[in-house]
């Protein structure tokens, strides 16, 4: 039996909480825009009146500004918006507890089994919208579907404030005319690609040969595959499942674009300092490393490698990320932002199949665990930005032994 899924997509959604606390927001175009001063100059969210006069988010304000000369902004306020989306998934936990949130704005909810109580999937969906609605003031776009890539296309595919039903009946006619890039997963590099390949929609990359794209885009081009043909069994977990990994992360938006390989390790191997530390802090090693790359258009891939080992050593994690954006990145691209995580976390306690290269990378290995400890230790004792690594050190892009990384 199929499953039936939703993705519910919170509209515009900081401009309606601004708009909830100044209701005569409502009336004007209006937008949350960040500082331009620290290179979030950005439309974060619009109101539906300043869509109209196509302002869009993403874009700079100056470039906002010149198509709406009297749009309105307004500073974000994020913890206000975080309590807000907790609100809103516990509208959602009423219906199913299989509620996964994807940001602050989005969650998938398994509702498989409780359909029997609540009605099938678009019933579901419209209630849901309609309690967001009536409790919060805030409007849900919703798709309805039998995967969770496919019920995240339905979510995009009308707004604002709709549902969208993408069956196996109609999935065809609906998702297959869509531009590849409304693919999840598919970014900037990997639409590149396929475009080369003469692929533009996702019926196109359905139709295509998969061995073909698993060779010019390595395993995840056999998964773009299978999503662009409805085969997507990845389940949708609760924040309390014990099946989903532990991760610990940190990103960061830099002052300004990084560009070749140096700027790149030096934003990596600060990143991946301040992740090994929490590692050792928690106790836990990663057996797992991922990165995400976004560049000045908000476009962004995901890429993450298995370790021979579990770590929690930064220069283990670093030199893993770097090798990643290499093999997946046009190094004459630009980036804004990149997040270093570790995943499928285990206890640091030696637990975990060791390296069959043991020996050769042992003595190296000590030596990093042994600086790294001590740089620990003199954190504990002096402060976080009494050491850092040489990464943090005389450069331009914002990193500085007492910059906090947005988590």
């Amino acid at each position: 039996m199929d499953r039936t899924i939703l993705h519910c997509d919170l509209n515009g959604f900081y401009a309606a909480v601004e708009c909830l606390h100044r209701p005569e927001l409502k009336d004007v175009p209006m937008a949350v825009g960040g500082d331009v001063e620290k290179r979030h100059g950005i439309i974060l969210a619009k109101n539906e009146r300043a869509k109209k006069f196509g302002v869009t988010t993403a874009e700079t304000v100056w470039q906002a500004k010149q198509k709406c000369p009297n749009l309105v902004l307004v500073p974000p306020r994020h913890d206000e918006y975080d309590k807000y989306s907790k609100l809103v998934n516990l509208i959602y936990e009423r219906f199913t507890p299989l509620v996964e949130p994807f940001g602050i704005d989005e969650s998938w909810l398994d509702v498989t089994g409780t359909m029997h109580i609540f009605g099938d999937g678009q019933k579901i969906a419209d209630t849901i919208r309609a309690a967001v609605k009536s409790e919060l003031g805030l409007s849900v776009s919703a798709g309805v579907s039998f995967t969770k890539v496919f019920a995240k296309l339905g979510s995009d595919y009308k707004k604002p404030d709709a549902t969208t039903v993408i069956s196996r009946e109609n999935y065809r006619s609906i998702v297959h005319p869509l531009p590849v890039t409304d693919l999840l997963f598919v970014g900037d590099a990997a639409a590149n690609v396929l475009a080369r390949l003469g692929i533009a929609t996702i019926g196109q990359l359905a139709q295509s040969d998969r061995k073909l794209i698993m060779d010019k885009l390595g395993k995840m081009g056999g998964v773009l595959h299978d999503y662009a043909n409805g085969l997507d069994d990845e389940p949708v977990r609760s924040a309390d499942d014990e099946r989903q990994a532990k991760s610990i992360g940190n990103g960061m938006t830099f002052k300004r674009d990084l560009l070749g390989l140096d700027d790149i390790r030096t934003g990596v191997m600060a990143l991946s300092d301040t992740v090994a530390a929490r590692l050792r802090q928690e106790g836990l090693k990663c057996s797992t490393v991922q990165v995400m790359i976004k560049d000045p258009q908000f476009r962004s891939i995901s890429r993450q490698r298995k370790l021979d080992a579990p770590t929690h050593l930064a220069a283990e994690i670093g030199d893993t990320v770097v090798e990643l954006i290499r093999d997946s990145w046009d190094m004459d691209a630009k980036i804004r932002t990149i997040t270093v995580t570790g995943a499928d976390l285990v206890a640091s306690d030696g637990s975990g199949q060791m390296s069959l290269f043991a020996d050769a990378h042992d003595s190296r290995r000590a030596k990093n665990e042994k600086l790294e400890r001590a740089m620990d230790n003199i954190r504990d004792r002096f402060g976080k930005g009494a050491i850092s690594s040489g990464a943090a050190v005389r450069n331009d892009l914002g990193i500085g032994p007492d910059d906090a990384v947005d988590d």
